[in-house]
Order: C-alpha cells, then structure tokens, then sequence
C-alpha cells in the first residue's frame, strides 16, 4: 500500500452544475480503527458499523454548521441486532451496535439486511443548534443494504432522488477502510420545468446515476486510489467542482467532566442510589467502552 494510511480519513464535497447534482464522497482507515477496536465485535458487526459510520459522515459533512449534529440510529426486533448508533459532529464520529453474539456466530459471513436486523427501522436525525431545528425521518429498514434504506429515506422525508453506495473491508494487516460516496439531484424550481422531486426519471438525474452505479466495493475501499481520481473517471465528461475536504476523526464527547456534569443534575437522593457498596459511580460509555467512576462524595 503506497499511500498513506493516516491520511484516508476524509469527506470531499462536490457538484456538477450542469446536471444540477451534488455530492459526497467520504474514506476511513485510522478513525474507523479506532472505533472498532474498542469493542471486538465478529466480522459482520464490524461491516455493518463501519457502513454506519460512512453513511452518518456523508450525510454528517453537509451540515453547513460545525455545532450541528447528524445522528443515525437503528432500531429492530427480531434479528441479531438489537440497537445500531452512530453520529456526526464537526468531523467527528463515533458508532456502537448492541447484538446477539450467539445470533451472529449462527449466521453466514455475509449475512443479509433483514437476517441483521429482522423488522426494524432507520432513524436519522439533523440536529441544526444555530436554529435550533431539529428534523428526523424515519423508513423502514428494508431492502438489500443500509445504503438502500438511506436511499429510501431520501427518496421519503427528502423527495430527493439519491444514490448511496457503502463498502469497507479489512485489510490482511487487520486494519480497516471503508467508503462512501452520495449523490443527489437537486430541485430547479425553475418557471416552465417540473421540479426535481416530481420527476425521478429526469434525464439529468438518469446520467448521473447510471455513471455512479459503475462504481464499485473495490475503488471505494482502496487505499491507492484517491477520491479525487474516483470523481474525474466517473464524471470526467462534465463540470466537476470540488469543496474543501473534511478531516474525519473519532471523536466521543463523554469526558469526565462531561459525566460529572451529567451526574450533577440528580437529585442527591438518586445519586445516592446510584452509588455502588464503596461510594461510587460508575457510568459505561457504550460508545468507546470505557468505564467513568465518579466517588459519590466528591459530587
């Protein structure tokens, strides 16, 4: 691997203007090793969270605010996954799944959506703190992938015909990539012409797609190839521009001084009941799996 695994952990925004689309392509390595290896979950689990965590970047990173946040969260009965979460925020992310181990080791390498989750639902959430806006949508978790749940999601609460493509894989030295890419059409609004939303077989819309569908598992997972190249091969016969790239990092925001304040908001009595035989507080963060412990008289 010629390129620089520290450097893999990016979201590139762009547009092409003429076809009225928009997108984003998000890669991660070492940020993704990072989240995985706090929990030693099977292969399957490992796939699906690291799928999560370059779809909540991809819709993450186009937050125009740094204080916003994009949480993904799902929820399901009967399957082998009982709670899937991960979320964005100033590049930062972060992802854990709740699942039936004995469950998972029954299942084949390559276990389907529905054997995953059985009947469950996708819940994404764009928390806007300038404005105070906060947008969910939820759809149900059906069809092949995660990425055509999200696909659904947009095409639902969003009315915009999208295209989302997830892969990751682990590499013989046991790290991980995995990438992302998300399309868009945009709405024109312009006087005389159908807008975007009414019409899913705009032919603008069907070029588009048809050119990111050649993309594949392969190119998003490789390390050599930059985003950069992905763009110019599938769009090269268009207008590409692109933003600013965004560092990714993980990032979990339950610092001890962030439990202490939470703790501090109980009753003294409830606090006490929390404690344990030798006076102490114990808060787990499901998210790095890391244990706090508070001594219930220092609160």
């Amino acid at each position: 691997m010629t390129t620089d695994y520290q450097t893999l952990d990016l979201a590139l925004g762009f547009t092409i203007p003429d076809r009225h689309a928009r997108g984003r392509f998000v890669r991660v390595g070492p940020a993704l090793d990072t989240i995985l290896g706090a929990h030693g979950y099977p292969p399957a689990i490992e796939r699906l969270l690291s799928e999560a965590i370059v779809l909540a970047a991809l819709l993450g990173s186009t937050l125009k605010h740094d204080s916003g946040q994009l949480t993904l969260q799902a929820q399901a009965e009967g399957g082998a996954v009982e709670l899937m979460v991960a979320d964005y925020k100033a590049g930062e992310i972060r992802g854990y799944i709740r699942h039936d181990s004995d469950r998972v080791a029954e299942m084949p390498a390559d276990p389907s959506l529905f054997a995953l989750f059985g009947k469950g639902y996708l819940a994404i959430t764009f928390d806007q703190a300038v404005t105070g806006e906060r947008y969910q949508g939820i759809v149900p978790l059906e069809g092949g992938s995660l990425g055509e749940a999200a696909e659904a999601y947009f095409s639902q609460s969003e009315q915009l015909p999208s295209l989302v493509r997830l892969a990751s894989r682990r590499l013989p030295d046991g790290r991980h990539i995995a990438g992302g890419l998300l399309v868009q059409h945009l709405p024109e609004g312009e006087e005389g012409r159908d807008r975007i939303h009414a019409r899913l077989d705009h032919p603008e819309w069907e070029h588009v797609r048809a050119l990111a569908q050649t993309l594949g598992a392969e190119e998003l997972t490789d390390a050599d190839l930059p985003l950069e190249t992905i763009l110019w091969r599938l769009f090269n016969e268009d207008e590409v521009r692109t933003f600013p790239g965004i560092g990714l990092a993980r990032g979990c925001r339950c610092d001890p001084t962030h439990i202490r304040s939470v703790i501090t908001r109980f009753p003294p009595e409830e606090r006490a009941q929390m404690a344990d035989e030798q006076g102490e507080i114990h808060v787990d963060c499901e998210f790095c799996a890391n244990r706090f412990s508070l001594a219930l008289d220092s609160i």
